[in-house]
């Protein structure tokens, strides 16, 4: 979705008895953000790349008094010059690039469900178990997230993402965008907590932005965290919310509905028909609502089905 244009500048640089080329480029993200540009700076050794930097115009807030352009003038300018003066002190500091992709565990797992209480024997963790025991009836891997239990710093807008398709934070969100990216179907159980979701599963639902990043980049272009070349794979999923609310009115749902929508919406999952219960205040334990349980799994059973089509 970039739109990459001709360096901005460009130099050939001998030194130490060997050939760089070190080529400063701008790309238009606008597809992604409107106005968002991502500026790279890159050390190439024949058809290697040796070393990148990346830095996009998000990054800065605008009570700054410089932006992406400027910085990555000045590590171009910096790295012509250190590059020229001690190649081998240089080419020892930086980070070398080898191609390789993004680790993600092998065998990862077909159904994710993100269990969105912090009460773990409430009535979401009920729905959870249910998604969970239907998925392994139909032969499939189950992981169960607990995002309340875990450690998951909250997204800081620095939109870093969009450099290197990797988030900046290295917490237990990289082991649930891992299991994630590789799944066939999401099951978001939450209750509505002040008309939306819990903090906990909030957090964790902005730090899939790093994934829509990896999504969004070029591969060829993306650097990860660990210096190498690759991203995530897309996830290709089909998606269900289950949420519960304790006052009557499905008005309720509305901004549970639309947080996690756009959730879907931004890693591209098709979203199924939701399963909202209301009035649980009264009604207390989802296990004594007539054919829920059925209902639960008929929804897993369909939604696996369509993933197969």
């Amino acid at each position: 979705m970039s739109n990459r244009k001709a360096p901005l500048q460009a130099g050939e640089i001998t030194a130490g008895g060997r050939s760089f080329l070190l080529r400063m480029g701008e790309e238009d993200l606008g597809e992604v953000y409107p106005g968002m540009v991502r500026y790279s700076v890159e050390l190439w050794e024949g058809e290697r790349m040796l070393s990148a930097f990346r830095t996009n115009s998000f990054e800065y807030a605008p009570t700054m008094a410089y932006g992406a352009k400027d910085v990555a003038e000045r590590t171009f300018a910096r790295w012509e010059r250190d590059l020229a003066a001690d190649p081998q002190g240089f080419l020892e500091g930086i980070t070398t690039l080898e191609s390789a992709p993004v680790h993600v565990p092998p065998g990862p797992p077909a159904v994710v469900v993100i269990q969105g209480s912090p009460r773990p024997g409430g009535n979401c963790s009920l729905l959870a178990s249910w998604v969970a025991d239907e998925a392994q009836r139909q032969g499939k891997d189950v992981q169960v997230v607990f995002p309340h239990d875990m450690d998951i710093h909250p997204c800081i807008g620095c939109y870093q993402c969009y450099n290197t398709g990797t988030c900046i934070y290295e917490d237990d969100m990289t082991s649930v965008l891992a299991a994630a990216s590789g799944c066939r179907l999401l099951v978001v159980c939450t209750p509505v907590y002040t008309n939306t979701v819990p903090a906990g599963t909030k957090a964790l639902l902005d730090r899939f932005q790093a994934l829509h990043a990896s999504r969004t980049l070029d591969q060829s272009q993306v650097i990860n965290a660990s210096g190498t070349l690759g991203r995530l794979p897309p996830i290709k999923a089909k998606g269900v919310l289950m949420s519960v609310a304790g006052r009557r009115g499905k008005e309720n749902f509305t901004c549970v509905s639309r947080v996690v929508g756009a959730f879907f919406s931004l890693l591209g999952i098709g979203a199924e028909g939701p399963i909202l219960l209301d009035g649980m205040d009264e009604i207390r334990d989802v296990r004594t609502i007539p054919g829920l349980e059925e209902r639960v799994r008929e929804s897993v059973r369909n939604a696996l089905k369509r993933d197969q089509k």
